[in-house]
């Protein structure tokens, strides 16, 4: 390795601390410094791999400053290695002001990929349609937050949010109010981890989920929001999917469709072909 001026963005584990690459270990060994987001948390992570090296605070509060004393460093001829407590540095985590700054300076930057959150609850969820939008965290105000969701309401795709325990349910009561409440969702929580869960509902009842036990409402979060496939396909409003879903969720599919058309009054023709939808959406759920 040369690492003469050169920073490395080294991605840690997500959780499961064995998800750490071959490259990542010897990166952070043979580095002469490790700019951390919390340098405690990193601490532990090095001593479980019998690595010892100073470590530099580079956290939202100090970023600014922390990558001038960074780029002195890396053009004295340090080497150094950039992380975060999980996943990878400048992706919804501090670390962008520090890779722009060395990169404006003309110093090499070095990706050290690894474990993602997104990837991970990607991969997971079993969503067909291709193409999704990473927002990372919405904004914290309920306002912003219904305003936010309102322009992401308009993309085709998959959107990949974060969310932080304490605004979860909160957070999916505004996008049941925002989005149509026969949309999927996947809430991916504590990824990787010992109480790792993914589970797929509509957004009707997502929040109802969150409810029922408060242990799902821990650790830290990665929520998809499906495609608005159904919708798209067959053309029916919010409402009457709503009762197909509940109908289809208690009868066999026929006869749900026929008294969800005695019901709503939509064509059988329309609700049969939006309850194969429904019923293959449903095949792919993670529990």
């Amino acid at each position: 390795m040369n690492g003469m001026g050169t920073l490395y963005v080294v991605a840690t584990p997500i959780g499961n601390l064995g998800d750490i690459t071959l490259r990542a270990l010897e990166t952070l060994k043979q580095v002469d410094a490790i700019a951390a987001e919390d340098t405690r948390h990193t601490v532990g992570l090095l001593r479980h791999f019998g690595i010892s090296k100073p470590l530099i605070a580079v956290h939202e509060h100090n970023e600014q400053q922390s990558a001038e004393h960074l780029l002195n460093r890396l053009q004295a001829g340090n080497s150094i290695a950039l992380v975060t407590d999980a996943g990878t540095p400048a992706v919804s985590d501090p670390g962008a002001v520090v890779v722009q700054a060395v990169r404006e300076a003309g110093l090499i930057v070095v990706p050290v990929p690894g474990a993602s959150a997104v990837i991970t609850a990607l991969s997971a969820a079993g969503i067909v349609q291709p193409g999704f939008w990473f927002e990372g965290f919405l904004p914290a105000s309920g306002a912003q937050r219904r305003k936010r969701l309102e322009q992401l309401k308009l993309l085709a795709g998959t959107v990949v949010l974060y969310e932080a325990p304490h605004r979860i349910v909160e957070c999916m009561a505004d996008m049941q109010m925002v989005l149509d409440a026969v949309r999927q969702v996947t809430i991916a929580r504590e990824l990787t981890k010992t109480f790792e869960t993914i589970h797929t509902c509509l957004l009707v009842d997502a929040v109802d989920w969150l409810q029922s036990d408060l242990n799902q409402q821990r650790g830290e979060f990665v929520v998809l929001i499906h495609p608005p496939v159904v919708q798209k396909q067959v053309g029916l409003e919010a409402g009457a999917l709503r009762i197909l879903q509940r109908l289809l969720q208690e009868l066999p599919l026929k006869q749900a469709v026929s008294l969800a058309t005695d019901i709503t009054g939509h064509k059988k023709n329309e609700l049969y072909e939006a309850a194969l939808a429904i019923k293959s959406g449903d095949s792919l759920k993670q529990d």
